[in-house]
């Protein structure tokens, strides 16, 4: 069994399981919601009903905003799993990237795109 960076292989392999499988939901996710924007985009375009005065429901801006806001966040969330797939690559996954101790595997099991230990990351929340 091979070990780089004192990593057992079957961890690395675990980890990288675990980051593929969250990046397709993410993938899974976007193409949803790339769907929904084009939806609104056509509906929009093939209606001129006043829907920023209409007191029914959102308007279309609305949906527009929600949405444009959900597929950046879901395309940022997707930035962070390749970051995280490159760090178990290069062995630096288990590394706090502030203080440069362990990152607890049950921390990277519940978010594997943790980059830092619980300490460092209860320094930023403020």
């Amino acid at each position: 069994m091979e070990e780089r960076a004192g990593i057992p292989e079957a961890q690395r392999r675990a980890a990288a399981d675990r980051i593929d499988a969250a990046r397709a939901d993410s993938e899974r996710l976007i193409g949803s919601l790339t769907r929904l924007w084009d939806d609104v985009v056509e509906a929009s375009a093939m209606t001129n009903i006043d829907d920023e005065h209409d007191p029914e429901g959102s308007t279309v801006a609305f949906e527009r905003a929600q949405l444009r806001d959900a597929l950046k966040q879901a395309r940022a969330d997707l930035d962070d799993l390749d970051r995280a797939a490159e760090r178990v690559r290069t062995g630096d996954y288990w590394v706090c990237e502030r203080c440069g101790g362990p990152v607890p595997a049950e921390r990277l099991d519940a978010r594997p795109t943790a980059r830092t230990c619980v300490a460092c990351a209860e320094k930023t929340k403020g």
